[in-house]
């Protein structure tokens, strides 16, 4: 489709909408949005979008309202990937796409509950997050008379199914994208994109929790550096503003360097085409060395005091059960699911079934659903 509102600078490299290999499922549409646009709005739309709001990123929905979700999550994702995406003139409406569909497949109570969900369905499949966002897009919304799923673009739906995964998954899945090849750069895009909104989002709400301190980040070197550099520019600032423009210097550094070591392999590998991208078949898009390194401290020092916090566990031992409970429940006595999900349990087997509906439940739901079904006091 010819379309003069898509942007005229794009690189060659960049995904354009004239070069889309279109939708599934053929469509007459309203207007003649940029299929990428068009893409983006239809994940903001969906249901499966709106539930994040109440899905945990670190702290359960029930713990604070400051704390971030996994839907601001998506959308600080989204923020960075754009800027990404614009410094290296690529397309961003895909990269956007992108990055608020990535965790569309999430479970309730973060990666605890992906891991338990995962155990659980053991001989039926697994569970992995990125693989559901798939499932959410391609099959289980319902919002169009002539398909299930949202029908978006082969391009989004590449970035999604590769987004944090082996490009060679065994997966009869897969074999649609291009096994074995890497995907767009603006899907490369959404692992470091991701990768800096949680670490300096999880920073925030970590101090702000007081789990971690300013004097612990002291120790972690690429924090201590930019908290130096803001300390010289402002010598009088407080605390609290310490932070925001520290972790703000940080994202901006960041955000520098990927841009930067990733314009430097373009060039370097002489790709200026996507067919060139996929003739060298590798991933262009990364920190440099010193970058990597730094931020592996950082993310080894938010695991051991931050994920793994006493507090933390706590709520993740008590999902665990709450998960497994839910889960073995439904198996028992099916007829417990809702109508539209019994009805599936033919066509993808009582296990998947029971999966994707706890997988789309928020915490808050999960929760409630929990208390319903176990406490002899709570209201049906």
């Amino acid at each position: 489709m010819n379309d003069s509102t898509e942007r005229s600078d794009l690189a060659g490299y960049a995904c354009t909408s004239n070069s889309s290999r279109g939708r599934k499922y053929p469509e007459e549409h309203r207007d003649n949005r940029p299929v990428f646009e068009r893409d983006r709005d239809r994940i903001i739309h969906c249901a499966a979008f709106r539930r994040l709001e109440y899905k945990t990123q670190v702290f359960v929905n029930h713990e604070g309202d400051y704390y971030r979700t996994r839907l601001t999550h998506s959308l600080e994702v989204a923020q960075i990937g754009r800027a990404i995406a614009r410094k290296l003139h690529l397309n961003e409406e895909l990269t956007e796409a992108l990055a608020l569909s990535h965790d569309l497949g999430h479970t309730p109570f973060g990666h605890t509950g992906e891991e338990v969900l995962n155990r659980l369905m053991q001989g039926y499949g697994g569970f992995e997050h990125n693989m559901q966002s798939f499932r959410v897009v391609d099959e289980l919304e319902e919002r169009y008379p002539g398909f299930n799923g949202l029908n978006l673009t082969w391009e989004v739906r590449e970035g999604i199914i590769k987004h944090s995964t082996p490009y060679d998954a065994a997966n009869e899945i897969m074999a649609e994208f291009l096994p074995g090849t890497v995907p767009s750069i603006e899907g490369q895009i959404i692992n470091y994109a991701d990768e800096i909104a949680y670490n300096n989002h999880d920073i925030d709400d970590g101090l702000k929790s007081g789990y971690i301190t300013l004097e612990m980040l002291g120790q972690v070197d690429l924090w201590r550096d930019v908290c130096s550099g803001v300390r010289r520019k402002y010598p009088a600032i407080d605390d609290k503003r310490l932070v925001y423009q520290t972790i703000s210097a940080l994202i901006g550094l960041l955000i520098g360097d990927l841009c930067a070591t990733t314009a430097s392999n373009l060039q370097k590998f002489n790709i200026a085409s996507r067919a060139d991208l996929l003739r060298v078949n590798r991933v262009v898009v990364h920190f440099n060395d010193d970058i990597t390194e730094r931020n592996r401290v950082l993310k080894k020092f938010l695991f051991q005091n931050l994920y793994r916090h006493y507090k933390v566990e706590k709520m993740r031992v008590k999902s665990e059960l709450f998960i497994s409970r839910l889960f073995e429940t439904y198996l028992r006595y099916p007829n417990l699911l809702p109508p539209k999900y019994q009805s599936r349990c033919e066509h993808f087997g009582l296990q998947r079934v029971v999966c994707d509906y706890i997988a789309g439940m928020t915490d808050r739901f999960a929760l409630d659903e929990y208390k319903r079904l176990f406490d002899p006091y709570e209201r049906v």
